[in-house]
């Protein structure tokens, strides 16, 4: 089981990360919730880490935090909830999102997310509400996943591949190309990268 990697960054393109370490380059894929704290290319990273063995396929999934990976577990077990729909969610929203949502019987936010359909939010309220009770999150814990995008951003046109990448990022999580293309367009402003993009569109679909 590989549970952690440290290593440096070498290629960004979400929700795919590739990471030497020690000469290696593992591939991982991270939720954009990860994916946004991650340093810049060339940085150090340390990524905790969920292996997934198929026929098919071995795939690494990342996590910033213990916290995210913990949680990732958590839905994999569910019943109809693969890794891929689990990268999905924690896509949409922080962990402590997800918590209050199921604490609160929040379906109406959970059918927002790909993939996840009236009777999906429902069976996960019900599955999880009691292997998250212990989480600690409240109705008035304040959440700390607030889009925050600069006045000030630099006076230069984007490059028209961050509008591309952060489409294609989104239509990676399910989302229809119309619909990804649609929300990312709304924010298309000078000097935006494409993660600011994908982390705006989320939030306005959320």
């Amino acid at each position: 089981m590989i549970g952690r990697l440290n290593g440096v960054i070498l290629e960004k393109q979400p929700p795919d990360l590739l990471l030497d370490v020690a000469g290696v380059g593992y591939e991982v894929q991270l939720p954009l919730t990860s994916f946004y704290a991650l340093p810049d290319v060339g940085k150090a990273a340390i990524i905790y880490t969920h292996f997934v063995v198929r026929e098919d396929a071995q795939l690494l999934y990342g996590f910033c935090t213990q916290t995210e990976r913990s949680l990732f577990r958590q839905l994999i077990k569910a019943n109809g909830v693969g890794p891929k729909l689990a990268l999905t969610i924690l896509s949409g929203m922080t962990a402590q999102h997800f918590v209050r949502c199921v604490q609160f019987d929040d379906i109406s936010t959970l059918v927002k997310l790909p993939g996840v359909g009236k009777k999906t939010a429902e069976r996960l309220v019900i599955e999880m509400r009691d292997r998250l009770k212990e989480w600690g999150v409240t109705s008035t814990t304040p959440i700390t996943d607030k889009l925050l995008l600069s006045d000030d951003e630099a006076l230069f046109a984007p490059p028209a591949s961050a509008e591309q990448d952060a489409v294609s990022a989104l239509v990676g999580l399910g989302y229809s190309p119309l619909q990804a293309a649609k929300a990312v367009k709304q924010y298309v402003t000078p000097g935006i990268s494409s993660e600011q993009l994908i982390k705006a569109a989320l939030k306005s679909m959320i």
